[in-house]
């Protein structure tokens, strides 16, 4: 959303944002703005006018409950200005004429929407497969994974391919927003509601009627919008706050949660009868240590993103550097892949990117292999086992990353003398993936060692 005149160049920011997959919506004034917001037209991002009463803009959208960051910009704006929009309550400030880059750069602190499901492992695929199975029923779907690993991701492919497709999908980020807007935002209120409510005010049930409701970590909800969020699932109606009379909608509900949910029920701090209604379906996503052929798709992926997005000519990933990101664990994900990724594209000094420009952020330390990251354990059976699979990894280049792969597991594991625990720790993988992996390589005639045996030379 843009509110102000700029004498064309806000038009300019707004089409740069459009052709970057942004929806954009456009108001002269700030009151103008507000009656959209109330109204249900939704909005991840304001971007207005830095001349603008920014702090009466920032004060109404506390008062009246209603949760989107605005960003200042202008023309030939000096740093006082610049000061006075910030101390107003914006978050950024963005100068005008506007820069793409930066225009690109202020969406995708905002979205995540243009993300492309990629799945080539067989771990993903699986969870791919049962998305697709169920997407285009009315159940409700509870998607789980650790910090980072794509869950909203999952969340839009099930909406793109559900019979909703058409209609809103509407997000909104549980732990993001304060308990005392979250019901606001959800539900929306009634004019008088509390102090600040001045008019009606559409919430995101009444928005995404119709369509799909992500409501993300959902774990971090207060126990009585707990309450409230399980009659509007049951009844499929809800009650604006203030209000006293209930309105039918017609959505899907999906969730996300990177925290166990069930142990949340046994602690106390979530409802048992909504983590039923909520998980009819659930999708698991794995950690990307757990699915190393994604890995290196995405890394492709994000070096030509990043590329593009600099100006520069289409970078690709050396042998080498491939290895470096499959034998990371990747504990931050996919977020963390990006980042190192974008880093690489501008740290490589020419378009073959080697290992040594997929750094840390602060650009000077590599990112470590899962073996070399382990300091000694005390234990000598399996810091031999890490020291010998530092060497192994020397002559890792030549090789196909699943050759690679199965040598690296397999003389670890030989190492550990068949313990499987040990070797998992090692390899920096779970124990489960650990078992899958040494059934496939038996079952195609490769010899694996078991517990307390190493396996025949030859």
């Amino acid at each position: 959303m843009m509110i102000g005149n700029l004498g064309g160049q806000l038009s300019v920011a707004s089409k740069i944002a459009f052709d970057r997959g942004a929806k954009v919506t456009h108001f002269d004034t700030v009151e103008q703005a507000l009656s959209a917001l109330r109204a249900g037209r939704g909005a991840d991002l304001i971007m207005a006018e830095y001349r603008l009463d920014l702090e009466s803009l920032v004060i109404a959208l506390d008062m009246e409950r209603i949760s989107v960051p605005v960003v200042a910009c202008g023309v030939e704006a000096d740093a006082r200005g610049a000061a006075q929009a910030i101390k107003a309550g914006a978050r950024e400030f963005i100068p005008l004429p506007p820069d793409p880059d930066m225009i690109a750069a202020v969406l995708e602190a905002v979205a995540d929407d243009d993300r492309p499901m990629i799945a080539s492992d067989e771990a993903m695929m699986r969870v791919v497969q049962l998305a697709d199975q169920i997407a285009a029923s009315e159940a409700s779907v509870l998607i789980t994974g650790e910090s980072g690993v794509g869950k909203e991701v999952m969340a839009r492919y099930v909406h793109k391919k559900s019979r909703r497709s058409t209609a809103p999908f509407i997000s909104v980020n549980c732990a993001a927003i304060p308990e005392n807007l979250l019901e606001s935002e959800l539900f929306g209120h009634e004019k008088g509601a509390f102090t600040g409510a001045v008019a009606r005010r559409i919430g995101k049930f009444e928005e995404a009627d119709g369509g799909t409701l992500l409501l993300d970590e959902i774990s971090e909800m207060d126990a009585r919008l707990q309450a409230k969020l399980l009659r509007a699932i049951q009844e499929r109606e809800i009650d604006r706050v203030g209000g006293n009379k209930p309105i039918k909608v017609n959505i899907r509900i999906l969730a996300t949660s990177n925290r166990d949910l069930a142990q949340a029920v046994r602690d106390g701090i979530f409802r048992e009868d909504l983590l039923y209604r909520l998980n009819v379906v659930n999708l698991r996503i794995p950690p990307l240590r757990d699915r190393i052929k994604d890995a290196l798709t995405m890394a492709e992926y994000f070096v030509e993103k990043y590329s593009l997005a600099n100006g520069f000519q289409k970078k690709i990933l050396s042998d080498d550097a491939k290895v470096r990101i499959s034998s990371h664990t990747w504990p931050g994900n996919v977020r963390e892949l990006e980042n190192a990724m974008h880093r690489a594209v501008l740290l490589s000094p020419d378009n073959v990117i080697g290992p040594d420009a997929i750094r840390q952020p602060d650009g000077l330390a590599p990112v470590a292999a899962s073996t070399a990251a382990l300091s000694a354990t005390g234990n000598p059976v399996v810091d031999a086992a890490t020291q010998s699979a530092q060497s192994v990894s020397q002559s890792m280049v030549g090789r196909t990353v699943a050759d690679v792969e199965q040598g690296l597991i397999l003389e670890t594991l030989d190492h550990c003398l068949g313990n499987r625990t040990h070797a998992a720790n090692i390899l920096g993988i779970s124990i489960r993936t650990l078992r899958n992996k040494l059934k496939a390589y038996s079952e195609a005639g490769i010899d694996v060692p078991a517990p307390g045996e190493i396996r025949e030379a030859g």
